[in-house]
């Protein structure tokens, strides 16, 4: 009978008019793919509950109180919470372990209490992440030209990931690329790109020194002036006298020797 009561309050809970939770605020919860999250439903009065349900596109759970000295009991209402949803005491929150993609959504909690206002809403949306691998940095020297370089170094992490955001330091800027024009002056320095998002972050650092160590190997990478440098042309012409004798009256050489001119 206690059981018949219990659904018949679940399902009023679920149909009742949402007046004091209407325009309740949404909490935005992050998880980690595969790990746990906490709702945060901090009761007050702990005492006061008689039930809680918990509903996302369907109805996930209904938490009732545990005796007093043993946490809440979760009833599951779906199956692809089974054994991965428990609630924390006294205050009710509720965990949802190894988390999965399709987790993320929103959530409502309609709490009911033996108390004015009887029933109260909170919501909530979930958001899931993976948590971050170290990012990769990549460079491709663009130009060198009087032992300077320009150089765009490319961060990113090894899968395409929402809300990642990326930072360099020193310079402080922002964006997964940087173009910089590294002088022999910056050798010293070493330029780290961290990749964040809302539930981790990671980094990665390269050296100066390692910039524009290459450009030797790259001749073609260079840039040279466009002003040419004179040029010396030696050119010979060749004169052949036909054999009838029409020679210059100025060789002395007999008819068909050849005569050559040498021009610097």
């Amino acid at each position: 009978m206690a059981q018949h009561h219990l659904w018949i309050l679940l399902l009023c809970l679920q149909t009742w008019p949402e007046a004091a939770g209407k325009d309740s605020e949404i909490f935005t919860v992050n998880g980690i793919l595969g790990e746990s999250v906490t709702f945060p439903v901090n009761i007050q009065e702990p005492r006061q509950v008689k039930i809680i349900a918990w509903t996302s596109k369907t109805s996930v759970a209904y938490v009732t109180p545990g005796d007093s000295e043993t946490a809440p009991v979760v009833t599951v209402t779906h199956r692809n919470y089974y054994e991965r949803i428990h609630a924390l005491g006294p205050n009710y929150n509720l965990v949802i372990s190894d988390l999965r993609m399709e987790d993320a959504g929103d959530y409502k909690a309609d709490i009911n209490t033996q108390a004015d206002p009887y029933t109260t809403t909170k919501r909530y949306n979930l958001q899931i992440y993976r948590r971050l691998g170290k990012p990769k940095i990549t460079q491709s020297l663009m130009a060198s030209v009087n032992s300077t370089c320009n150089v765009t170094l490319t961060c990113s992490v090894e899968k395409e990931e929402k809300n990642v955001t990326y930072n360099w330091s020193p310079l402080g800027e922002e964006g997964n690329v940087l173009q910089i024009f590294q002088t022999p002056e910056d050798q010293e320095l070493t330029y780290t790109c961290t990749a964040q998002n809302p539930v981790s972050n990671n980094s990665d650092s390269i050296s100066a020194r390692q910039l524009c160590a290459g450009n030797q190997l790259c001749p073609s990478l260079l840039v040279l002036p466009s002003k040419e440098e004179p040029v010396n042309t030696v050119y010979s012409e060749v004169q052949f006298a036909d054999k009838m004798g029409k020679a210059s009256t100025q060789d002395s050489k007999p008819p068909g020797t050849s005569s050559y001119e040498i021009v610097i």
